[in-house]
């Protein structure tokens, strides 16, 4: 995606003398035309052995300076120029020495790691920088113009080798160079918790590095270098940030590339893009933010600046990104993705927000915003998808045995992780739906308003599959099955819980209990008619055929039934519980008081074990079998009487 860079604070550096047409970073040196590059490799031409002298007493020649610097300062509008000293001289050649042992021939000394002789240096040009402005006030002719020309053209060489160096300085910082802090901020950017790993400090600059790119940031901005000194300064930090980004192997992908993405793969390019969205946030801005505000601790404006331009580069990268996925085709199983890409993009706004200047903070947080609201848009059309999903989710075999169904499953789950983003989606919904006024307190949201929703659709469509079960108790079983799982489903969240309401759950479980109740009538109400009294006399006398075809019937129902619901499934072991209770409670009593009357009715024990197939005792064991989804589970062997 293409897209021009946001205007910032007014400057003379642009982001696209930073990065080339390829988005890489692209370092140059930005030197006055007066001086070239090659100046700084050869010493500079002195006239005699004076500036060996000046070297030695630099400490004098700086003081000397210094109270020419006090009659420059008392001398007013510049009517009668002083007489310049010969310290001006010799300070321009102090310079000029030290410049060309920096620069010149195979032992030449490295800028950073003399930290007296770079100290000395920085103090020689910033009062030349001093000087240079205070002769400009004295016209042109007098000695102290003359000066003044020479001053110039020392200092442009000054700047020149300083700002060449300042990209060394900070790179051989970075590198460990001067600076035993120089531990890296890694994680496994394809872990699903990237972010989490050791922080380690960054920048990763020592406080006398740090002082010394101040100074040079110090003398530059004086002397009115300030644009090559933050061009210099901002491609370093800019490169390092490149640096950063292939230590999470992230690289920037256009629309075109995300769009043509299978989602396996593009989920771990998101993956990778949270880790960094988040380290970039958390750590790395801060961390950039304390470095320039150390590096321009007296030109805080220029910090601001260069920062909120930093950013604004590393922000449109991050923005692209969101956007491109904001734009792919929308499904179920993407929105817990897009829920951390608004999370996170959520996150760098704020951290923006805290660092940057007004314009920076305006105009990309109004970009970031837009591509946020998009990935919102995108969670609703979700929402709506999985509703869709559920309408159209017709089966037309039945789950064996009147199982909690697939498609509970997935809902329930679903749902259940959505919450884990509850506040989020909340304000989400709250933002799209755009009502008048928020939800008050204790109200339906916009949110739970969805969530009941889905719930209720859910409920119709397995209310729809119940229908498939030609018997009566297996579909109440079926509907017992899959109300209690998504019961249990929704006291176990807490957060679903409370979307859904105390009244919802109370309802939920009575119309379970409904099912339970009827079960019972379907299956052992039926069942225990068998053992009624009715019938079983004739004038005043028990009539034995009818009692022993009722114990025949009784024992033949009970074993089918027992093969039956055996095959059943309850895998709630508490329901599965609850369930062979209440049968027992049913059926054994009925059961021992029928045997106990009519027993001894029988002629003799051959008889009775004829008829009287199971002991009270032999039913309950023979229940205990129930709901296992065992179809090979037989009848039990009798007790002995």
């Amino acid at each position: 995606m293409e897209r021009s860079n946001l205007p910032g604070k007014a400057m003379s550096f642009s982001n696209t003398a930073f990065y080339g047409a390829s988005g890489s970073p692209t370092a140059r040196l930005f030197v006055t035309p007066s001086i070239r590059k090659s100046d700084l490799d050869r010493p500079p031409r002195i006239e005699d052995d004076s500036s060996n002298n000046a070297t030695e007493n630099a400490d004098q020649v700086f003081q000397d300076v210094d109270e020419f610097l006090g009659v420059l300062s008392a001398a007013g509008d510049g009517s009668t120029p002083p007489d310049v000293p010969d310290a001006v001289e010799l300070l321009c050649k102090i310079v000029e020495s030290r410049i060309a042992k920096y620069t010149s021939g195979e032992n030449r000394n490295k800028f950073g790691r003399m930290n007296e002789e770079d100290d000395s240096l920085i103090d020689a040009v910033m009062r030349l920088s001093r000087l240079s402005n205070a002769l400009r006030q004295f016209p042109a002719g007098s000695t102290a113009a003359s000066s003044s020309n020479r001053i110039g053209t020392v200092l442009q060489l000054a700047m020149a080798f300083m700002e060449e160096e300042l990209p060394n300085l900070l790179d051989d910082s970075r590198n460990g160079a001067n600076s035993n802090d120089c531990k890296l901020f890694l994680f496994n950017a394809k872990d699903e918790n990237a972010g989490s790993g050791r922080e380690e400090k960054y920048p990763r600059f020592s406080p006398e590095v740090v002082t010394k790119i101040g100074r040079i940031a110090t003398v530059m901005i004086s002397a009115g270098y300030e644009n090559e000194f933050c061009e210099a300064y901002t491609i370093s930090r800019r490169n390092a940030f490149s640096e950063q980004m292939k230590k999470f192997d992230y690289e920037r992908i256009n629309v075109e590339d995300v769009q043509r993405m299978h989602w396996d793969t593009l989920e771990g390019e998101i993956t990778r893009w949270i880790g960094v969205v988040k380290y970039c946030s958390e750590t790395l801005f801060p961390g950039e933010r304390r470095l320039a505000d150390s590096v321009f601790s007296e030109h805080l404006s220029f910090s601001l600046s260069v920062f909120s331009n930093f950013v604004r580069a590393a922000a449109i990268q991050f923005i692209d990104f969101g956007e491109a996925v904001s734009m792919t085709k929308r499904s179920a199983e993407k929105l817990f993705k897009f829920m951390d890409i608004y999370e996170r993009i959520r996150d760098l706004i704020s951290a923006i927000s805290e660092s940057c200047s007004d314009v920076c903070r305006n105009e990309i947080n109004h970009e970031i915003a837009a591509v946020r609201d998009r990935i919102g848009e995108a969670v609703v059309s979700v929402f709506s998808d999985l509703e869709s999903s559920i309408r159209n989710d017709i089966a037309r075999i039945p789950v064996p045995g009147g199982a909690v169904h697939p498609l509970t499953r997935y809902v329930m789950n679903y749902l259940e992780y959505a919450c884990e983003y509850k506040d989020t989606l909340e304000h989400i919904f709250e933002k799209i739906s755009k009502p008048e006024q928020p939800s008050p307190p204790g109200t339906d949201t916009p949110f739970s308003t969805q969530i009941i929703a889905v719930m209720d659709l859910l409920d119709a469509n397995l209310q729809t599959k119940s229908m498939l079960y030609r018997d009566p108790a297996l579909r109440d079983i079926f509907l017992m099955n899959n109300g209690r799982y998504i019961l249990q489903k929704v006291k176990g969240c807490p957060k679903i819980r409370k979307l859904m309401g105390d009244n919802w759950c109370r309802r939920s479980s009575g119309i379970v209990r409904q099912y339970h109740k009827n079960y019972q009538r379907e299956t052992w109400v039926r069942l225990l008619r068998m053992l009624g009294h009715e019938g079983l006399q004739v004038s005043g006398k028990i009539a034995k055929s009818v009692m022993k075809e009722r114990f025949k019937s009784f024992t033949s129902a009970f074993e089918e039934i027992h093969k039956t619901q055996s095959a059943w499934v309850v895998s709630d072991e508490q329901l599965r519980s609850e369930l062979r209770v209440s049968v027992s409670a049913v059926v054994i009593p009925a059961y021992r008081a029928f045997l106990g009357r009519f027993r001894q009715c029988l002629d003799n024990s051959k008889q009775a074990e004829r008829y009287i197939k199971y002991q009270p005792e032999d039913l309950e064991a023979m229940i205990e079998g129930l709901f296992e989804g065992n179809n090979n589970n037989a009848p039990i062997a009798k007790k002995k009487t």
